[in-house]
């Protein structure tokens, strides 16, 4: 049973329940974005809705549907997540001597030589 307890209460598991749980927020945002586009869109050029479009008896029409919505939850996701988490990356994450942002290895040596003085930071 502390097995179990442990594995419960790892940090990693802990961290990925709360990314579950925000991302589903997160999701249902988008979606709500999406959806008031899509009405934009609509409203400037008619209902976007091409489900009942059927030329020659195939029904490409919710093919068109997705694929745009699919287009504007892209860019939805992209300039309101990713062009800000980057900016905010280059801005406040960690920088090295020249100002460039640090590569994986500049991190792990620096973790290497904080392990070897001890834990101790660097004055």
């Amino acid at each position: 049973m502390s097995g179990f307890k442990k594995f419960l209460m790892q940090g990693n598991l802990v961290e990925l329940a709360v990314a579950v749980v925000i991302a589903g927020a997160f999701g249902k945002v988008v979606e709500a974005m999406v959806t008031l586009i899509m009405d934009l869109v609509g409203k400037a050029g008619g209902t976007p809705n091409f489900s009942g479009w059927t030329p020659g008896g195939i029904h490409v029409g919710a093919f068109i549907t997705a694929l745009i919505a699919f287009i504007i939850l892209a860019a939805v996701v992209y300039f309101a997540v990713i062009v800000p988490y980057t900016k905010a990356q280059e801005r406040f994450g960690p920088k090295t001597e020249d100002g460039e942002t640090p590569t994986e290895l500049d991190l792990l040596a620096e973790i290497r030589d904080a392990l070897v003085r001890g834990g101790r930071p660097q004055i």
